[in-house]
């Protein structure tokens, strides 16, 4: 059945000839909005145990995070042989240049790793540091960049204590982009404050942005976090859908958004001990990317019908 999206999995199929599966990385890391840079305390939903696996962690050397984590992925995609270096843990450029060129080169000479996608903020960035991941694409490396947006409204990341506005978002998908380098944004969806039809209205503002893919997470409130304590005063200030509606929402969007972006991911996964519920069970994102087909099916409608 042809695909009424436009999917970042059949995207890099095309570019590059078959699968290129990321390994998650911690390279020890931290952030400007953690270490009294920006802030303290970082963005209001984090803690970044509950996204990585058990493999990836800052006290293991690169070259055995990669190791584990081909042997994890064996399992599930065991014909894939090409990967990708995802740093993925905090800001992946918060450091100097002399220091990411180390960590960098030390994933890029596993013989296995193919490319490198940086997990970063748009205010770790400068030109400087695109300059030399635009280097090594030039050296025939893949390189992707992720930014962490979350949010288009300026009043959302005040709220969730971003450290960042959506200009400062702008201008580093910009500098990115007009390198050639692959770039993508993450949006959380039911951040508090944010209605359905304000994330259909931002839709406006991701077609504006230069990118190639974005990632869409469903807010997943994490214990131990400062959001955790605001949604149990507050709850009337978080959109909470179930799937059914939040798959509805998901289709809206796609119809609104322009048709050669590509779409990374529609949800995103987090370890039940991480959360205190799981209104939506215990499914999978390969079932929901399932649940995505047949709504679209069911609509008789597709990515980009309604961009102007």
């Amino acid at each position: 059945m042809e695909k009424r999206y436009n999917s970042y999995v059949d995207h890099f199929r095309s570019k590059y000839g078959d699968r290129l599966q990321k390994l998650v990385l911690d390279a020890g890391f931290t952030c400007p909005n953690r270490d009294g840079t920006v802030g303290t305390g970082g963005c209001t939903y984090c803690d970044n145990a509950a996204f990585h696996p058990g493999y990836s962690t800052p006290d293991k050397p690169l070259f055995r995070q990669i190791e584990e984590g081909i042997e994890f992925h064996r399992v599930r995609y065991p014909r894939t042989s090409r990967y990708l270096a995802y740093f993925q843990a905090f800001s992946n450029t918060y450091a100097s240049l002399d220091r990411l060129k180390e960590l960098y080169s030390q994933a890029l000479a596993h013989p296995a790793v193919e490319g490198i996608v940086v997990g970063t903020r748009p205010d770790c960035v400068d030109a400087a540091k695109l300059d030399y991941l635009a280097w090594l694409q030039d050296q025939g490396k893949v390189v992707a960049v992720e930014y962490g947006i979350e949010s288009c409204y300026d009043k959302t990341l005040l709220r969730i204590n971003r450290g960042h506005d959506f200009a400062c978002a702008r201008k580093a998908v910009e500098m990115t982009a007009a390198r050639g380098l692959e770039t993508c944004a993450h949006f959380i969806l039911g951040l508090p404050g944010e209605t359905p039809q304000m994330l259909l209205e931002q839709c406006a503002a991701i077609n504006s942005l230069p990118l190639t893919s974005v990632k869409f997470h469903q807010l997943q409130i994490i214990k131990g976090t400062a959001m955790e304590k605001e949604y149990a005063e507050c709850p009337e200030d978080f959109w909470r859908p179930g799937l059914d509606e939040y798959l509805e929402l998901i289709v809206d969007i796609l119809e609104r958004l322009r048709p050669d972006l590509c779409i990374d991911r529609i949800a995103g996964e987090v370890p039940p001990r991480f959360v205190r519920e799981t209104p939506w069970g215990l499914v999978r994102n390969f079932q929901i990317l399932k649940m995505l087909d047949a709504r679209l099916e069911d609509r008789d409608t597709r990515q980009g019908r309604l961009f102007k």
